[in-house]
């Protein structure tokens, strides 16, 4: 038997839309909406005033699908594409041209839109490592809780997991996170040379406090029990501002992160929002199986980001 998600209220969830919706509609290209959820996901995110979809693909099959699914589409500019290799790469063209501000993938595959992103001449990498955030709602948790890296980065090197700690952090400030407390996971919570992981969550805890990470508290490395739950931090006599109250957790590779996130959903009952980071825009993604809330979820969380990109950038001029 599949076991049945249990109905619940997403505050969290909530809390991020509500901030996302008072930031103006985001011009986004959807790439390659070919399917009734990722067109739907667009239309709903469009009606929620979070974007304004710029729709990317071949035509013939958008529109085939638009009437399948019952969706409107009369109103939304629509940038015709051969394939969806085609479209992934037109799609990033507009960014480069500055006529959207984010990605949201459709029904390609992701490595098909990461290709485009971060092609040499054609893409759009910036100097940071490019690298992906579950944004989780867990009930029983009292804070919306980061995960990363659990799609893009398969086995991090030490120099690549400090971006994608910085990026992380930078997303729980955008996200407006009151502390952003972060957690380096390992198996264990002392270090230990003969497990990796323990000695690159000592380095980069060192790092963070050379100021080659900044924005953050960081402790590591910590074991997901000490790292989230403060009764298991206090047995262990682990004292710090992040033991047992870490909203970023930051995994050793991609598959212990894409084994607890995937956990966290399916016997938690926990949803997650996912975003790319370390590109010029945010990139979203989007699973089929994600409920429609998580969707807009995914969406706000973008908002949210290139909201706070440009207040930075507004600093720096001035």
């Amino acid at each position: 038997m599949i076991p049945q998600r249990i109905e619940r209220p997403h505050d969290k969830y909530e809390k991020l839309l509500a901030a996302a919706r008072g930031m103006g509609v985001m011009p986004t290209a959807v790439v390659h909406p070919c399917d009734p959820v990722s067109l739907e996901s667009a239309l709903a995110a469009a009606e929620s005033n979070l974007i304004a979809p710029v729709l990317v693909g071949p035509e013939a099959k958008i529109r085939a699908t638009a009437d399948k699914a019952g969706c409107d589409i009369a109103g939304l500019p629509l940038v015709d594409a051969a394939h969806s290799h085609d479209a992934a790469a037109r799609a990033v063209a507009l960014v480069r041209e500055g006529s959207v501000q984010a990605l949201m993938k459709g029904s390609l595959h992701t490595d098909e839109l990461m290709g485009a992103v971060v092609a040499r001449d054609t893409g759009i990498r910036t100097a940071r490592r490019i690298s992906h955030c579950f944004v989780m709602d867990i009930p029983g948790y009292d804070q919306a809780l980061i995960i990363t890296d659990a799609a893009v980065n398969i086995a991090p090197s030490l120099e690549e997991k400090v971006d994608i700690v910085q990026n992380a952090i930078d997303l729980a400030r955008a996200l407006q996170f009151d502390e952003v407390r972060v957690a380096i996971l390992s198996a264990m919570e002392t270090v230990n040379p003969k497990v990796g992981s323990t000695i690159e969550a000592a380095a980069l805890c060192k790092m963070a406090d050379r100021g080659q990470i900044t924005g953050a508290v960081l402790d590591g490395p910590l074991a997901l029990d000490n790292a989230i739950n403060e009764e298991a931090a206090r047995i262990k006599g682990i004292h710090s501002p992040v033991a047992g109250r870490a909203n970023v957790l930051v995994v050793p590779d991609l598959e212990a992160g894409n084994m607890l996130a995937k956990s966290l959903s399916f016997l938690a009952g926990a949803d997650a929002a996912g975003i790319v980071l370390g590109a010029r825009v945010p990139i979203i993604l989007t699973s089929r199986a994600d409920s429609l809330l998580t969707r807009l979820a995914s969406c706000a969380v973008a908002v949210l980001l290139a909201e706070a990109r440009r207040k930075d950038a507004a600093k720096a001029i001035i």
